[in-house]
């Protein structure tokens, strides 16, 4: 393997551990504030609209993340090509 094949396979482990590890922190987030926000008083079941509100709010927490998260590959990727310009 060359310089560049080998820097572009570890690129792509890296990102692929970065977004493993912020799809597990998303989850994390989900679960903590909107259980928290969403079911105030935990029992045996949860009602119709405790439901609603855990499904808006994970929606709402993943659609930031999506940006984010292809902010951020936008951002690897432009480094990668700034970098084999100066290479």
């Amino acid at each position: 393997m060359d310089s560049d094949s080998v820097k572009t396979a570890i690129v792509k482990q890296i990102m692929v551990e970065s977004q493993t590890a912020n799809a597990r922190q998303l989850i994390e987030k989900i679960n903590e504030n909107c259980f928290e926000k969403c079911i105030p008083k935990p029992g045996t079941s949860i009602s119709s609209s405790e439901n609603t509100c855990v499904t808006k709010c994970m929606e709402k927490y993943m659609a930031a993340w999506n940006q984010v998260n292809a902010a951020y590959l936008r951002r690897i990727q432009q480094e990668v090509g700034n970098s084999s310009l100066t290479s």
